[in-house]
């Protein structure tokens, strides 16, 4: 990533994902990268996106590498517990609403209260946060897929009114949801063929030359893989 300098730190969380692990894939095979640090599930130390202990101490551990310039969240999930996307108002169960957004909302919005401290405040750093096209407002022309959309909307917004807050205090960083298309997955099976999804390796290519070229201002992107934005 040339805008970050000729050396930059990055951290991905969720890289045990396809697109968490294509980043961290992409930042070790960038010769400018310094550093390219991993958390998930499996790491040492390890975190729950309903934990903020587990959050806290994980970002306390990774401070011994901090400052970052860029730091990719690619958590969250479509199919929790076992359950789906709701595609009508007759399935919507409060139980699995909360978990639609304890895994896609307030656990990613207490990742950016913890790790957005490690960026780099004297320098252009990224806090990039993987979203979804479905969680725009505005785009959603088809209705369905109640709990996903809705985390995904309350997602966006907790990421433009931290963007605001934080640029206040370091005019510096940079804030973007990104919407990496439909990659190839175990996810992405159960709902597209694979000839029609997009390679994880292709869909990060895409993601990071987009974030190369996004400058630092009040308020978050919004944008695709081709770097097109996203109506909220």
């Amino acid at each position: 990533m040339n805008s970050l300098g000729t050396q930059y730190k990055a951290l991905v969380i969720g890289s045990n994902g396809a697109i968490g692990s294509a980043f961290l894939t992409a930042f070790k095979n960038d010769l400018n990268c310094s550093l390219v640090a991993s958390l998930s599930r499996t790491t040492v130390p390890d975190f729950s996106l309903e934990s903020e202990t587990s959050i806290s101490d994980s970002a306390n551990f990774l401070a011994l590498n901090a400052p970052f310039h860029v730091i990719v969240d690619a958590t969250g999930a479509l199919i929790i517990d076992g359950h789906g996307p709701e595609k009508q108002l007759a399935r919507l169960d409060p139980i699995q609403l909360s978990r639609a957004f304890q895994i896609n909302t307030i656990g990613p919005a207490l990742l950016i209260k913890h790790f957005v401290p490690l960026l780099d405040s004297a320098n252009r750093a990224i806090y990039a946060k993987l979203s979804a096209r479905v969680g725009s407002i505005s785009d959603n022309k088809k209705g369905g897929w109640y709990g996903y959309r809705s985390s995904k909307a309350a997602l966006n917004m907790m990421l433009q009114t931290a963007a605001i807050e934080c640029n206040r205090s370091n005019p510096n960083l940079v804030f973007a949801a990104l919407q990496p298309g439909t990659v190839a997955s175990k996810l992405s099976a159960k709902f597209v063929s694979p000839e029609h999804c997009l390679p994880a390796v292709e869909a990060v290519q895409g993601l990071m030359s987009a974030l190369d070229g996004l400058v630092a201002k009040s308020g978050a992107y919004f944008i695709d893989y081709r770097g097109q934005p996203i109506d909220w």
